[in-house]
């Protein structure tokens, strides 16, 4: 039994699943989806320490699936609609847990008419109970069923907080492999306007610590449904952070089927002066700042991390052996945050080929205020991210 981690190898290629077939997925759209290979101990590469966790396979596969067609256009709380759709059409064992997630078509409607598709069954109405419907989606996966369990509002899971740890992160390394736990937690989070502390916290820092859970954030329409299916599909429990103002983003996506990997980050925009990592809504933030530091004349490459567990370290390793410099941005808290960790394991990984130390900005430790003008406070804005450039770069 591998003591480093309870993640194990996917392999859907050669196992498909009940429903499925091999007309219904490509090899190619099967193998993207795979995980990072629990091991103990680390790899050396080139005299330096790398951890074998946090550095996802990479293969050449372009990082927009090209389509044959124009597309169509869809807002992301439609497209993660339809990715659990066609994951559902394909695979009788996915199911969906949650308050009004049913008939009600959920609070931001990402399960808007999967009641009257596929039955009260399968789309699941629960009570008000965040830790009894998400130990009732454990079992359920450990008895083969796929559930995707919706929290209202990421902050009310803490209520489940041991049921994802000890159970969804634990049972496949306790049971000594007996069980597979493939489920997906996904649900809306973040600052949003004016929600108040309680409605907006991140809490993707309180997930990153517990083993065997692999963690993404989306950010457009387009990896919003590509993540989707692959969490789906993932023999590994996921949990999937949605911005909760990020719901109406509209973009146009491939008609054609496409999966994205789950350990896979984005590159948003190349440049040669400083890397610039973050993900989800701060994406945004990054690039109105980039906006202005081209006209200032600095180039950045930014970067959307994408998997917050593990990291990407090939995309981001390659981005500093060119620029040299790191700036992170993220809207988690700055004591013990994502970007903690991403500084940690950079400086482990790359320190040589850094010229300057790592910057990191964070959302302030403190609840996040009504008033929207303090609200706006506690959270990163592009003037920062302008200034911690000019001062990365000087």
């Amino acid at each position: 039994m591998a003591a480093a981690s309870s993640l194990h190898v996917a392999a859907p290629v050669a196992t498909p699943r009940v429903g499925s077939s091999a007309g219904n997925r490509s090899a190619s759209a099967a193998r993207v989806v795979r995980v990072a290979a629990a091991g103990s101990g680390a790899a050396r590469a080139g005299g330096r320490l790398v951890a074998r966790a946090a550095v996802a396979a990479k293969e050449n596969s372009p990082a927009r699936a090209a389509s044959k067609s124009d597309g169509h256009e869809v807002l992301l709380f439609e497209a993660l609609r339809e990715a659990l759709i066609e994951e559902m059409k394909v695979d009788p064992t996915v199911c969906v847990f949650g308050e009004d997630v049913g008939h009600y078509g959920g609070s931001y409607k990402v399960t808007k008419g999967l009641a009257e598709m596929f039955g009260d069954l399968r789309v699941l109405d629960t009570p008000i109970a965040e830790n009894s419907f998400t130990g009732m989606g454990v079992g359920a996966a450990m008895k083969g069923l796929r559930p995707v369990i919706e929290g209202m509002n990421m902050g009310f899971l803490l209520l489940a907080y041991n049921q994802i740890s000890n159970n969804c992160g634990m049972l496949h390394y306790t049971s000594g492999g007996q069980f597979k736990i493939p489920v997906v937690i996904r649900g809306p989070g973040g600052v949003g306007r004016q929600l108040g502390a309680e409605h907006s916290q991140r809490l993707e820092s309180y997930f990153q610590s517990i083993p065997g859970l692999q963690m993404v954030a989306c950010s457009t329409p387009y990896n919003a449904k590509g993540l989707m299916k692959a969490a789906i599909r993932s023999e590994n429990p996921v949990v999937l952070f949605e911005h909760v103002l990020l719901y109406n983003l509209k973009e146009k996506i491939p008609d054609e089927e496409y999966v994205l990997c789950l350990e896979e980050a984005e590159m948003v925009r190349p440049g040669e002066h400083v890397t610039i990592l973050t993900y989800s809504r701060m994406r945004y933030h990054v690039m109105q700042a980039a906006k202005t530091l081209v006209n200032k004349g600095y180039d950045p490459e930014v970067i959307d991390i994408r998997s917050l567990k593990p990291f990407d370290l090939h995309t981001i390793g390659n981005s500093i052996k060119k620029t040299h410099r790191v700036l992170i941005v993220e809207e988690c808290m700055r004591t013990g945050g994502i970007g903690a960790s991403l500084r940690s394991a950079i400086i482990d990984n790359f320190w040589d080929y850094l010229d300057a130390p790592i910057m990191c900005l964070s959302s302030q430790d403190v609840p996040t205020p009504y008033a929207a003008p303090l609200e706006d406070a506690t959270v990163v804005q592009p003037a920062q991210i302008v200034a911690a450039v000019e001062q990365i770069c000087r």
